[in-house]
């Protein structure tokens, strides 16, 4: 019965999400990041665990909720049976409607998520009224963390928190519940089912981008050419990376 309904319902989504990418231009691609024509960059989503994950929390929500509204509605019907049958089509509207809402939205969280890894930074999009973008330039982070509850570990997924420097204030977020309110400093890779890989992979690209010379958690004295004087400038990790970026927009360009 449960596997005719999510058929069903992935059916009825399809179309509905079509409309919706039409109607508020999500975008169908990963978001992309500047590089080389040398550089990797590897684009993923969370895995097919995750929906899951969401799937089992909407069903237990749905069997709760609509357990209470029947309930309340079958007490009102012996009550007072002209009642009941008054409001039996609000009855099911309120018991049908928000379970079609909820399920789509858990579809639409998991499709609007994208994971982008490039050889100096992580890009992290996700949402549909409002796009979100997280960037963080692996010259700045500074904790990589593997976190997973109980039921992530039944559903063999895990989220992976990436902070850098600043980001000591962020909220908590094991589940992944309030990912959007983590700030600019704090990225949510969530629900992955191979959270250590990634883990390690940024560690190697972090490790990799620090010993390169281009950037570091401190101020960099920069030479100004054409001065007699010799004189210099002091260049942040972001003004380094902004400066890569025009870098690599004019090689592409001149290529």
């Amino acid at each position: 019965m449960k596997q005719h309904v999510d058929e069903l319902a992935q059916w009825c989504y399809c179309g509905i999400w079509s409309v919706i990418t039409r109607g508020f231009m999500v975008p169908a691609s990963p978001p992309t990041l500047p590089r080389l024509d040398q550089e990797t960059v590897k684009s993923f989503k969370p895995a097919q665990g995750f929906l899951k994950y969401l799937r089992f929390f909407f069903w237990v929500g749905l069997i709760i909720v609509d357990l209470i509204l029947t309930a309340i509605w079958i007490a009102v019907f012996f009550w007072k049976p002209w009642v009941g049958l008054l409001i039996t089509p609000l009855a099911l509207t309120l018991i049908v409607l928000p379970d079609v809402i909820a399920y789509i939205a858990i579809h639409l969280r998991y499709d609007t998520t994208w994971y982008v890894l490039s050889d100096r930074s992580l890009r992290i999009r996700r949402g549909i009224w409002v796009i979100h973008e997280t960037t963080l330039t692996f010259e700045n982070i500074q904790n990589v963390n593997v976190r997973q509850g109980p039921i992530q570990r039944w559903f063999k997924i895990a989220n992976l928190m990436v902070s850098t420097a600043g980001g000591g204030g962020g909220v908590s977020a094991e589940s992944g519940h309030g990912a959007n309110l983590l700030g600019p400093h704090v990225g949510l890779i969530e629900g992955i089912a191979n959270a250590n890989e990634v883990r390690e992979l940024i560690m190697d690209r972090l490790k990799l981008s620090r010993s390169s010379g281009l950037g570091d958690e401190h101020y960099s004295e920069v030479e100004l050419p054409g001065s007699e004087n010799h004189q210099t400038l002091a260049l942040s990790p972001a003004h380094l990376e902004a400066l890569r970026e025009i870098r690599d927009l004019t090689a592409r360009l001149a290529g």
